[in-house]
């Protein structure tokens, strides 16, 4: 076993010379390889620090240690309902995901290029107006099919149900956007729910493929959350450069969904579903004109 009375946490912004200190004190023997947890209340802006710890034994400082952190506050674990329409250039807290290939574009008025791909993505924003903002994936070069661009929600805090602090049953939110998905190599917009108590398990909420013609759409889906989580919104690239996929007035509510348009689940009705549903209806028609 190891003694470590305290450890020395340094932090600084990154960018900058000065560090502040503190030293956290530590009870009992720690054992080699523990993994200690510590809340760094002092950061209050979102951005990047670096924080240096360095254990102080009975021997003097050992190792230091740094590392990179990125501080995204949760919201108001009371809050009632978010919503974003991207018209500010920080776009709502949302933050690019640097380990896919691109990212999606802040833009206003129409994404088409006259010449070159006049047949894919909005005009405008989802409300009419060219000089309102959405976000879109860009998919002429350099991208290629398959291409991910990835855009993270803040993080939001479940509220609790009880007056101890801790939730009693999976609490419901409802999701809803607006997209627009129109050119002949559209390819997928997907929505995936990540949790912070279930790391590196995206569970996708909901997906659509395909164009879907020359309009924005609203999808609202029902979320469960277990503990603070995060909104992911992926577009993929298609097949071709005419595939730009747009979204916009993204909202998150407290309770379920209210009067929901088709939503596009996973559990989606097969085409042998489909087709037998449609010859239900040609039967009926059939005897209701048997009968006249």
């Amino acid at each position: 076993m190891l003694i470590y009375p305290s450890f020395q946490q340094e932090g600084r912004d990154t960018g900058q010379q000065r560090w502040w200190e503190q030293e956290i004190q530590q009870e009992g023997n720690i054992e080699r390889g523990q993994l200690l947890t510590y809340n760094l209340t002092e950061l209050i802006k979102p951005e990047s620090y670096q924080v240096r710890l360095t254990p102080i034994t009975r021997s003097g400082e050992g190792d230091s240690t740094e590392r990179i952190i990125r501080y995204s506050p949760p919201v108001n674990p009371h809050w009632n309902k978010f919503q974003c329409s991207f018209e500010e250039e920080a776009i709502c807290m949302f933050t690019q995901d640097k380990t896919e290939e691109f990212d999606w574009t802040r833009h206003s008025a129409a994404t088409r290029d006259t010449k070159y791909t006049p047949n894919t993505g909005p005009s405008s924003d989802r409300t009419g107006l060219k000089q309102g903002f959405y976000m879109y994936i860009e998919t002429s070069r350099p991208r290629v099919a398959g291409d991910k661009a990835r855009l993270l929600s803040p993080s939001f805090s479940v509220a609790p149900k009880n007056p101890y602090g801790t939730v009693t049953t999976n609490p419901t939110y409802c999701f809803s956007f607006y997209y627009h998905m129109y050119g002949k190599h559209i390819g997928t917009l997907n929505v995936y729910l990540r949790q912070k108590a279930q790391t590196g398990s995206d569970g996708v909420v909901w997906t659509l493929s395909g164009n879907q013609g020359d309009r924005w759409r609203q999808a609202r889906v029902n979320i469960h959350p277990t503990s603070a989580f995060q909104i992911v919104i992926e577009g993929v690239r298609g097949s071709g450069i005419e595939g730009d996929i747009a979204i916009d007035d993204v909202a998150i509510e407290e309770g379920e969904c209210r009067d929901p348009p088709p939503s596009n689940l996973i559990s989606s009705a097969s085409p042998t579903g489909r087709h037998i549903w449609q010859s239900c209806i040609t039967l009926l028609l059939a005897l209701t004109a048997h009968r006249r």
